[in-house]
């Protein structure tokens, strides 16, 4: 399974690690089935996500704003598109590293790429106050060779 995060800038590891650890507990699902962790160009040096992939030996795959904005998905965000300049990161993001796509044209992703979706996007936020911020998931199933 892929999982795609987005979050504010400077969003600790155990932040996205706890998110991560509740999305899974809350769908059933087994944290050592992920592959691996993809989001947003603008996010590929954001340090807690750079951490959980070095910490959990994940590899991180990014994709630039145009790339996630030709993806169909269930939930775009109009704020998340005045932010970063596309409608969806996490689950965009879920579903590009799913399909394992490095040389196909990414302007004609197919309609049915949203099957891979598992679990749309889940905001999360801590109860703990020293935990400050907000992660999006959303997790895909990787498509089998």
């Amino acid at each position: 399974m892929w999982v795609g995060i987005g979050c504010k800038r400077e969003t600790s590891r155990e932040l996205i690690e706890l998110a991560i650890k509740e999305i899974f507990r809350k769908h059933d699902l087994s944290e050592s089935a992920i592959a691996g962790i993809a989001t947003i160009n603008s996010k590929a040096n954001e340090v807690g996500l750079l951490e959980l992939c070095r910490v959990r030996n994940l590899p991180l795959k990014t994709f630039p704003a145009e790339v996630l904005e030709n993806v169909s998905v269930p939930n775009p965000s109009k704020l998340v598109a005045a932010k970063v300049g596309t409608t969806s990161v996490a689950e965009a993001a879920a579903i590009c590293a799913s399909l394992d796509i490095s040389d196909t044209n990414f302007d004609n992703l197919p309609e049915k790429a949203i099957k891979n979706l598992l679990v749309s996007k889940q905001i999360f936020r801590s109860s703990n106050p020293n935990l400050k911020g907000t992660v999006t998931i959303a997790i895909a199933l990787a498509q089998l060779p």
